[in-house]
């Protein structure tokens, strides 16, 4: 189960049925289910008899404080309300600007690393979306040796939550022998960081970014967030906000150069909407199949494998008891690949995602962004981000995988590739970039 939790549970799904009962880690007893019916009574239906579980409340709290992604109730509610303000369209356009500037910034690294061969995109990516997440939250001041730092930190700590939650009859020997300790102390450091960004925008200034947001939020008696708090926030901001796009990023690389028409219709899409232009969040609604690609690939490698509630009170779905205290796993990874309901689910057919097919898909089957109220507040933004990225680089590029790979998912909390994704890039020469000077959509509205 520690090594590859998917394969298990996919398993155990197939030989029992789409809803079974389960020892997580051999010791926790679990209900894991890939139907439809069950995980929208979990995740919509009856959502407030299910609170996040204890690895996600406790664990994760531990590390990453109180903030939207470990609290329950009326506190949620009402953080949900306030940071909902950073996420909505407006805010969106605003940080477009702010994303595109620092998409340029590491796309000049980018460049210069694969100049000089073969590389892992996973990491490449994880550096991009990091950079992106980061200073949309903090602003342009965010320095790059501390959004290193930080994003180190987040990454080796998510680790060590997952082996945590997976093997906790070891959680006495991490606190014995030192290991909790040191994920402690890169938190705190990392903290420390963060804090001094937080104290000193104080009196600065008032920026655009997402923290001016959190700063400037407001509860109904007038108060507003201690530093402490925008803290939190703004760190699970930051591990929410950037491992879901590098993931996505990297498998949709990755399948798209086993398709090479899907990769250059899509190529066509970018020129025919922006020409040679940034792309920013007004441009989203326009790339029918770039949507259709994401959609496809979060179907066939969702970053968030499974999620997990705990019952608050006695329920029943149909015939399946839930006792009070039970905890819940819903296999997002397993109803993204059923049969009954992905005709050869294993197959990258961005065609699944037609505005005609998805009127027949079966509602809760597909959740790349979760589910009902707790559904992910920036999914809005992680499909601005993909895009983005996706519309510099395939105008800049052809890419293929480099030889002598296996390529497979490694379930953490992030659904990360086991061993990475090395391809080789080569900059696209100007006779090639015809369809560039054809005129665009935005050339024709402007013109």
């Amino acid at each position: 189960m520690a090594r590859n939790p998917v394969r298990i549970l996919t398993k155990y799904s197939e030989a029992y049925g789409a809803t079974f009962r389960f020892y997580l880690g051999g010791l926790k007893p679990a209900i894991v289910t890939t139907d439809p019916a069950v995980i929208q009574h979990v995740l919509k239906t009856n959502a407030e008899n299910y609170q996040k579980s204890e690895i996600q409340v406790k664990r994760m709290g531990h590390f990453l404080g109180k903030g939207l992604l470990t609290t329950h109730g009326e506190a949620w509610r009402t953080q949900r309300r306030l940071i909902q303000r950073g996420f909505e369209r407006k805010q969106l356009e605003i940080l477009s600007t702010i994303m595109q500037d620092s998409l340029a910034e590491s796309l000049r690294e980018f460049d210069r690393q694969v100049s000089l061969g073969p590389v892992d995109i996973y990491p490449q990516f994880m550096k991009m979306t990091f950079s992106m997440v980061a200073k949309s939250l903090f602003g342009a001041r965010l320095k790059d040796e501390d959004i290193d730092l930080v994003s180190h930190t987040i990454s080796t700590v998510q680790e060590f939550i997952v082996r945590q939650t997976i093997q906790p009859y070891l959680n006495p020997w991490f606190a014995v022998s030192g290991d909790l300790g040191r994920h402690e102390e890169m938190r705190v450091r990392a903290d420390g960081i963060l804090l001094q960004y937080i104290q000193s925008r104080r009196s600065q200034e008032p920026g655009h970014d997402l923290l001016q947001i959190l700063m400037d939020a407001r509860y109904s008696d007038g108060q507003g967030m201690s530093d402490e708090l925008v803290l939190s926030e703004s760190m699970q901001l930051l591990v929410a906000g950037h491992e879901t796009s590098s993931n996505a990023l990297s498998w949709l690389l990755y399948l798209l150069s086993t398709r090479p028409d899907c990769l250059e219709r899509l190529r066509q899409e970018f020129y025919s909407v922006l020409g040679e232009g940034p792309l920013s969040f007004g441009d989203v609604p326009k790339f029918e199949f770039g949507t259709q690609v994401i959609l496809e690939a979060l179907r066939l490698y969702p970053p968030f494998w499974m999620v997990d509630r705990m019952a608050v009170a006695d329920d029943r779905i149909g015939d399946l008891a839930i006792p009070r205290g039970s905890m819940v796993i819903v296999f997002i990874h397993g109803a993204h690949h059923a049969p009954r309901y992905w005709p050869d689910p294993e197959s990258f057919d961005p065609e699944r995602f037609t505005k005609a097919n998805e009127k027949l898909h079966t509602p809760f089957t597909h959740l790349p962004f979760g589910a009902g109220p707790r559904g992910c507040i920036g999914g809005n933004y992680a499909v601005l981000q993909i895009l983005m990225i996706l519309s510099e680089l395939l105008r800049r590029y052809d890419f293929q995988l480099a030889p002598g790979q296996t390529i497979e998912p490694r379930p953490m909390v992030i659904l990360r590739p086991k061993n990475g994704i090395r391809m080789t890039f080569t900059r696209k020469i100007a006779s090639d970039l015809c369809l560039a000077n054809a005129p665009s959509d935005r050339n024709r509205h402007e013109s």
